[in-house]
Formats: C-alpha cells, sequence, structure tokens
C-alpha cells in the first residue's frame, strides 16, 4: 500500500462532493485538501458506503435512526488521504438521544 493511494470513487468524490479545506497537502504541498464525508449504516441500505454533502448529512439526520459519518481530508493532486473525524448523526430512536463526535485520534 502506497502512502497516496486513494480510491478513484474517493477521488471523484472529492471533486463532486468535497468540502474544500484550508490545509494545504502535507505530502506534494500543491493544493488545499478537500474534506469528503462518508456515510455508513444498515438502515441506509443502497445509500450507505456513499459521499454526501453536509446539506444531505443534515437531510439524512432527520431520516434515519443512525448511521457513521466518516471525514475523510483527500488531496486530488497526489491522491493522499487520512481519517480526519467519525461520529454518529441520526434521530436516536425513541429517547432522541444523539452520539457525540470523536477525532480520529480518539
Amino acid at each position: 500500500m502506497e502512502v497516496c493511494d486513494a480510491d478513484p470513487y474517493l477521488l471523484q468524490a472529492a471533486k463532486f462532493h468535497g468540502e474544500p479545506s484550508d490545509v494545504t497537502c502535507p505530502v506534494c504541498r500543491k493544493e488545499r485538501l478537500t474534506q469528503v464525508s462518508w456515510v455508513f449504516g444498515d438502515e441506509l441500505k443502497h445509500a450507505s458506503n456513499s459521499a454526501r454533502s453536509p446539506e444531505e448529512l443534515e437531510r439524512m439526520a432527520t431520516m434515519f435512526e443512525e448511521f457513521n459519518v466518516f471525514v475523510v481530508e483527500v488531496c486530488r493532486t497526489c491522491s493522499w488521504n487520512h481519517l480526519v473525524l467519525s461520529y454518529v448523526l441520526g434521530t436516536g430512536g425513541r429517547d432522541g438521544r444523539r452520539r457525540g463526535r470523536r477525532t480520529a485520534a480518539e
């Protein structure tokens, strides 16, 4: 596995669904990183394992009981990528509780 090994689907998602960050790529230093939010969850069915915009995440959080979000920073130039943050969204079921966010280091 290479340092710069982003899946082609991740690179495409960065182009169409990503949010630009203020952080320059630490590997190639040629461009700013793009943050991509990936969703996973049994309840999502066919929507699981896909990139979503912040607006879509907000809407999905009111529609599904629980799903995981993984925020990945990716460089579209050299393909370097890493997990920045993971958290759980959703209605929380009957009690309405939501779980908190965690950084990748936690």
